[in-house]
């Protein structure tokens, strides 16, 4: 059997005053609960430009507040299976979303689910969370999902988690 040598890159881009890639393992980023059956990792944040990433596990009959999107959302979709309660469509593993800003929903993850499910989130600027008659009842945006993350990871004794961007926070 022959022994291939490592691939090298094809071309180098100089790097005086060009950030490096960044990046977290799983093990650094934990998963704290954000509500009952919703467990939340926070991957990055950029409060001045109102990005935030995060990785949501939920339970089988988990159900989050409905909510509006003041910006466009990307989900891709790990394990598992939910829904927006407003639609038909169903994301399955595999599956990619896009939700344009002003979009109005209800995310469930049917009880019928036999494993968790795991979706990746890329949102920009605030949710609104909204009551039975439309009232905004919170706004959560990066700067407060960052603050919740940090407070739920403090209360469980674990380090500081190294958010990307946080620093700027």
């Amino acid at each position: 059997m022959t022994t291939l040598p490592p691939p090298l890159p094809t071309f180098r881009f100089p790097t005086d005053g060009v950030p490096e890639a960044l990046h977290r393992g799983e093990e650094e980023l934990p998963f704290v609960e954000f509500e009952p059956g919703v467990d939340m990792q926070v991957l990055q944040v950029d409060v001045p430009t109102g990005l935030w990433v995060v990785r949501m596990r939920m339970q089988p009959g988990a159900t989050l507040h409905t909510h509006k999107h003041s910006g466009e959302v990307h989900a891709f979709t790990v394990a598992g299976s939910w829904r927006y309660l407003e639609y038909e469509a169903v994301n399955r593993a595999g599956s990619y979303l896009y939700e344009p800003a002003g979009s109005i929903h209800t995310l469930h993850v049917p009880a019928t689910n036999t494993e968790v499910t795991d979706v990746w989130f890329a949102i920009r600027g605030p949710n609104l969370n909204l009551d039975a008659g439309g009232k905004v009842t919170l706004v959560l945006d990066a700067a407060l999902v960052l603050k919740v993350y940090r407070s739920r990871c403090r209360k469980l004794g674990l380090p500081a988690p190294r958010v990307l961007g946080a620093d700027r926070a």
